[in-house]
């Protein structure tokens, strides 16, 4: 059984979350301000995914998410917010979200995102017929769940695990969004495809000797993505 954390301090809409997802099998732990959420992340380790809401009491749910982000790279996080800003859910994934829903949502949209972020989480965790991926200077190892840039480790989130995992399968092919989008996020996702961008330059962020002018991470205008292997 998955175990969620839901950050929401409006008392009827957080009952409402709760009730869905126990329908559908998780079970669920509940924070009424930011700190009780950390606290709660810190005396109960195996938590699966959490879902933040943005305005809450104490401190707010970016920085719930910074803070979590700082020791653990591995939980599934999805931002609740009421903001339709365009920078809101760019800044959400920025900090190491790895979806967000806008209110109001329906239960059904909401369990079909935890559901797809899951799979990306247990993926993360789970082995895979082909253990290891070697790319120049890099590692991937499926068992360990470890991503190392000569030898040294790189911490990715699920998404991020997902989608290096992806690239290094398709070494050198150029990957369109939709197609990360399927694979990743999976067809029935419904949110903003900016996603995979905003990810990717994550990605960058976190691989690439300068950011600016990607070396391994590479766009292909037109087309999409690619992982530039040691052949080309």
């Amino acid at each position: 059984m998955s175990k969620v954390l839901i950050l929401e301090d409006e008392e009827s809409i957080r009952s409402f979350i709760v009730i869905n997802l126990k329908r559908n099998g998780f079970e669920v732990l509940e924070a009424g301000d930011g700190h009780e959420a950390l606290r709660i992340l810190q005396t109960v380790p195996d938590i699966d995914l959490a879902l933040l809401d943005v305005m809450v009491p104490g401190i707010d749910g970016f920085e719930v998410c910074r803070r979590i982000r700082e020791t653990n790279e591995r939980l599934g996080i999805i931002f609740l917010t009421a903001k339709v800003q365009e920078q809101d859910k760019v800044y959400a994934l920025s900090v190491g979200a790895d979806d967000h829903v806008s209110k109001p949502f329906s239960p059904t949209e909401l369990i079909a995102r935890i559901q797809s972020l899951l799979r990306r989480v247990n993926v993360h965790r789970e082995t895979a017929a082909k253990v290891t991926f070697q790319s120049g200077p890099f590692s991937l190892d499926l068992i360990s769940k470890q991503f190392k840039k000569q030898h040294e480790a790189i911490e990715l989130t699920p998404t991020e695990f997902s989608l290096i995992q992806f690239f290094l399968e398709k070494e050198n092919t150029p990957l369109s969004r939709d197609v990360l989008l399927d694979h990743v996020w999976g067809k029935e996702y419904m949110g903003d495809p900016k996603i995979v961008d905003v990810n990717i330059r994550r990605l960058r962020q976190k691989i690439e000797n300068n950011p600016s002018e990607p070396e391994y991470l590479q766009t292909v205008w037109g087309h999409g993505y690619k992982w530039k292997g040691r052949d080309q």
